[in-house]
């Protein structure tokens, strides 16, 4: 996993993570491989900013049905990237 946008796969927009925005934390779902040196050199590369802590959240996959055949969903990762005060802050809303 050299390339950075491959361990980021895209950000978390909910509720709850937008609430943690205003304290420069920001979430984001990752390659379930990668750990946190990763993650974090992967940030700060693709955004130029420097990362405080991450913390990271294993997801296993799901059971779901349809008709009679079942199966699981794919397991996920998920990370809380929270940065320096030095940092700026990202603007995933700047188009909109």
């Amino acid at each position: 996993m050299a390339n950075a946008r491959d361990i980021i796969k895209r950000p978390v927009i909910t509720e709850r993570s937008t609430e943690n925005m205003v304290d420069k934390k920001y979430t984001f779902e990752v390659d379930p491989r990668a750990n946190k040196t990763q993650i974090k050199s992967a940030v700060e590369e693709i955004f130029g900013v420097k990362v405080e802590n991450v913390n990271t959240q294993n997801y296993k996959g799901k059971f779901k049905r349809v008709g009679r055949y079942g199966g699981f969903k794919s397991r996920r990762k998920k990370a809380i990237v929270t940065l320096t005060q030095e940092s700026k802050e990202l603007d995933f809303f700047e188009g909109v």
